[in-house]
């Protein structure tokens, strides 16, 4: 009998609902809702092992985004390469804001990203100025 492949193995574990959807019923971590797969000797999150395994390497430098904004979805269609700071941009709470509380933009040149949170790069010079 004929190993799985790697792309058998990951299906396996993978429900596709009506919504378009395909969720991880692998392992999940607790605390954040993604999915953890094992795949060649190590733990990766499942919807980037999705991304690998049905479109092909991550862009050096970028995150992977789940435009449906479900954790535990792995439909390589609900997933875009993106920079760190346009997915946290877009990420739940955050995306209708694309300026900071003083008007400043939230954009690639101004959004600074520390702790998982964003910060005006505009307003930190601000007060830097003023001290």
């Amino acid at each position: 009998m004929q190993e799985p492949t790697p792309l058998e193995r990951f299906m396996a574990k993978v429900s596709i609902t009506d919504t378009g959807c395909w969720i991880w019923t692998g392992a999940k971590d607790k605390r954040s809702g993604y999915g953890n797969a094992w795949h060649e000797g190590r733990n990766i999150k499942s919807h980037r092992l999705a991304y690998v395994l049905h479109v092909g390497l991550i862009p050096e430098g970028l995150v992977i985004d789940h435009l449906c904004r479900n954790r535990a979805c792995v439909n390589p269609d609900h997933l875009e390469p993106v920079t760190n700071a346009e997915n946290l941009r877009r990420g739940l709470g955050h995306g209708s804001e694309t300026h900071c509380p003083t008007g400043h933009p939230y954009d690639e040149d101004n959004t600074a990203v520390y702790s998982g949170k964003r910060h005006c790069r505009a307003c930190r010079r601000n007060r830097q100025a003023a001290a």
